[in-house]
């Protein structure tokens, strides 16, 4: 408590500036998920508002967020649900697709700065990834892997383009919020190296399977061992992750809550 005390005893404007980087991390996000969705049925964007903090909280206790696609498609008719998921998993690929570009560059700069010892490689996980893909291979046709390479060959490059885009501004505006956090609670690090750090961490939390309730742990857990390279005080680095999972992921999951509840008195009706 006291760490977090330091974030309010910097006054009201600095609150508004963290305030400001979640709902910028926020609005790219439903612009996204509007461009998305609006490919099969136009959207407004209080629709997609909706959609993505209900999605939100409807899949805090699903392993890596999946409930999130059946969360979404349940505001289209029937006949969409199929289209609406692989348009949700275009999204969150992009994503995906940003985060491991920079999350090269930055095991690139731990590997070369910092001595460490590598983690183990599980030859069992290696086998069992490859023979899965083997067996989406020989049985492309039975799992229809064919339509879904089709459906994504549908879509415009432009839209693709788009996708990418605001996904590479959102991964800009909540790197850069991290880095705000660092500056509020006096870490001396320089700039270029923060970022090569983050850009490890989000790398690396994005490939452990995880709660999404439970992100907070995961991340700062990787964010502590990362900046103890740098000599950051582990405590003051749990409660930036903290901080910023409160901002990005509880506060939008409370109010997705509301639209949870609303959606199911209409169906009650």
């Amino acid at each position: 408590m006291e760490q977090l005390s330091i974030v309010g005893s910097k006054g009201i404007f600095v609150i508004l500036i963290l305030l400001l980087f979640t709902d910028a991390n926020w609005l790219l996000e439903i612009f996204k998920w509007k461009k998305l969705a609006s490919i099969e049925n136009k959207i407004s964007f209080f629709e997609a508002y909706q959609q993505c903090f209900a999605s939100l909280t409807s899949s805090i206790i699903t392993p890596n967020r999946i409930g999130e696609y059946g969360a979404k498609s349940i505001y289209f008719e029937k006949g969409k649900r199929k289209q609406i998921m692989l348009l949700n998993l275009i999204g969150n690929l992009s994503q995906l697709l940003i985060t491991i570009t920079f999350g090269v560059f930055g095991l690139f700069f731990l590997i070369k700065n910092y001595s460490f010892q590598y983690p183990e490689i599980n030859v069992l996980k290696i086998v069992l990834i490859v023979g899965i893909l083997v067996i989406a291979i020989l049985f492309r046709k039975k799992l229809k892997l064919y339509k879904i390479g089709a459906y994504f060959k549908s879509i415009s490059k432009k839209i693709y383009v788009e996708i990418v885009g605001l996904s590479f501004l959102r991964y800009v505006f909540f790197s850069h919020q991290f880095i705000y956090l660092l500056h509020l609670f006096s870490v001396e690090i320089d700039y270029f190296t923060a970022l090569n750090l983050l850009f490890c961490l989000y790398f690396l939390a994005s490939i452990i399977p995880s709660i999404a309730i439970f992100d907070w742990a995961i991340k700062g857990s990787i964010a502590v061992w990362l900046f103890s390279f740098v000599g950051v005080n582990e405590i003051t680095i749990l409660t930036i992750t903290t901080i910023m999972w409160l901002l990005n992921f509880a506060i939008p999951a409370i109010i997705g809550s509301i639209f949870v509840l609303n959606f199911k008195l209409k169906k009650s009706e």
